[in-house]
């Protein structure tokens, strides 16, 4: 879905603006907040002149709301119908650490007519990231890089590289980290609502998106309209859990992969049974292991073409297309040094006008990831064994997702602890069957704490973003952000043919 990745057309968009705060009242400590009067401009005079941009403010600290403030990047379509109006619809693309503020335009092209005349559309940069008061530890790209196997040779370099980026983050940011969270980013939420002059809001939220949403509910339920949650999280297995189940996803994908291939041997040549497939693609890796293969200009290790191979399977054609090519360059082509493009220090780099982090993006989703629960283990050694067991049970990727992170290192003093979610507040979750990001699991674990909830489960559908695709679940969408009626039960609808 490509909104999914469309942040950052809007340019040098946002000007700079100084919301108009009262100070705050004994009944209620976050008036200086909901009182704002955004200054609301076109955002460029390249983009429509409905879309419209303004900064509001909001406390570091909510329990300290006279304290710092953090600056709010803000977006709106306004419909064009005051009779027709509900209300507004708020959108998160995602994450944590992507940016949101231009969604709210790239949603006004996908989104039907019949919902964008009910609903003025709202995006906003959630705190800590590119225009909202972006967060950066001075990684070096080599620092930010993610994608980090087990390897007993390598573990104590990759301890050290968890431990820099944690000390390196906090030298940073010092204690504006514990409040980078998602129940800070559900308060902003609602300021944001209160701003707009709404009782309550509606909103969609895609991948990272639902656990935020599934947070506002908690927190506000009578807050929460017409909530959508595309491809959803788990939010009982915050945050060490949803990374392993990417591991957890990959291996039944994996293995229905092996199936479609086999039975198009003669055109891949990849293997005659699923068992052949298999062995061919783990020959491979153990190929790559010995002597990297020289593919298209970069240096593949066989943990490179586990960690590729992930996302890959899930999408049937593209794979066996990808894995034929590297296992003929494998055949074909000397070792090579290939190109380390992750090597480079961080430089500031503009972005709306202002400078923003070159890791922004990496130093916000280790802020969320890391501060949002106390639950990561302290102990290296316990992502040493977690590792071994998982890679021996998930083989693809499971000591990828299980090894160590920084937030083994993550200071936890004075921070919050995870959300609980558990609600009857209606909602929608859409769910492709094949998802990379957020498998089904997940998403059936969201659906069993939202009691108030239906889920539409699209069969056969692969990817990532269900809504503005065209299955059978956009039109359950629609109905409900249109009409607020959610199905009488759980549906489970067919993909179209491809």
């Amino acid at each position: 879905m490509a909104i999914l990745l469309a942040a950052g057309v809007v340019g040098t968009l946002v000007p700079v603006l100084a919301p108009t705060t009262a100070p705050a009242t004994g009944n209620d400590p976050l008036g200086q907040y909901h009182r704002q009067k955004p200054a609301w401009h076109r955002c460029a005079k390249t983009l429509p002149a409905a879309y419209q941009c303004a900064r509001i403010k909001v406390p570091l600290d909510y329990s300290r709301p006279g304290g710092k403030k953090l600056d709010l990047a803000i977006s709106r379509m306004k419909t064009s119908t005051k009779k027709e109006r509900r209300g507004v619809l708020l959108f998160n693309p995602g994450g944590p650490g992507t940016e949101g503020l231009d969604l709210s335009a790239e949603m006004a092209k996908i989104m039907p007519e019949s919902v964008t005349r009910k609903y003025d559309l709202v995006s906003f940069d959630p705190r800590g990231v590119a225009e909202s008061s972006p967060v950066g530890c001075g990684l070096t790209s080599k620092e930010q890089n993610r994608e980090r196997p087990y390897k007993a040779e390598t573990f104590a370099k990759d301890v050290k590289w968890a431990r820099t980026v944690a000390e390196k983050c906090y030298a940073e940011q010092g204690d504006k980290l514990r409040h980078i969270t998602t129940r800070n980013t559900a308060r902003d939420m609602d300021v944001i609502r209160a701003v707009l002059g709404e009782k309550k809001i509606s909103y969609l939220g895609i991948s990272y998106g639902t656990y935020l949403g599934a947070v506002y509910t908690q927190m506000f339920p009578k807050r929460s309209d017409r909530f959508v949650l595309d491809s959803a999280a788990d939010p009982g297995r915050a945050w060490r859990g949803i990374m392993q189940g990417w591991a957890e996803g990959a291996e039944p994908a994996f293995t229905r992969w092996t199936k479609w291939t086999a039975e198009r041997n003669s055109t891949y040549k990849l293997g005659e049974t699923p068992e052949a497939v298999r062995k061919t693609f783990y020959d491979l890796v153990a190929r790559a292991d010995r002597e990297p293969i020289d593919f298209d200009g970069t240096s593949l290790t066989g943990a490179d073409i586990r960690s590729e191979s992930r996302m890959r399977f899930f999408y049937l054609r593209d794979a066996a297309e990808w894995i034929a090519k590297v296992r003929k360059t494998a055949g074909s082509s000397a070792p090579s040094a290939g190109q380390d493009l992750r090597t480079s220090s961080p430089q500031a780099s503009p972005s709306f006008g202002r400078a923003v982090p070159s890791d922004n993006d990496g130093a916000a989703f280790w802020s969320i990831a890391c501060a949002d629960t106390r639950d990561w283990p302290r102990d290296p050694e316990q992502y040493r064994r977690d590792a071994i067991r998982d890679k021996a049970t998930y083989p693809l990727y499971g000591d990828f997702t299980s090894s160590i992170k920084p937030c083994a290192f993550w200071k936890t003093e004075g921070s919050e602890p995870a959300t609980r979610v558990d609600n009857k507040v209606g909602a929608l979750i859409l769910q492709y069957e094949w998802d990379p990001q957020t498998p089904l699991a997940g998403a059936r674990g969201l659906r069993r704490v939202m009691k108030g909830a239906k889920m539409v489960t699209v069969a056969g559908g692969v990817g990532h973003g269900v809504f503005g695709s065209f299955t059978c679940a956009d039109k359950t969408a629609t109905a409900y952000l249109t009409t607020g009626k959610l199905p009488a039960k759980d549906v489970t609808c067919k993909a179209p043919t491809p």
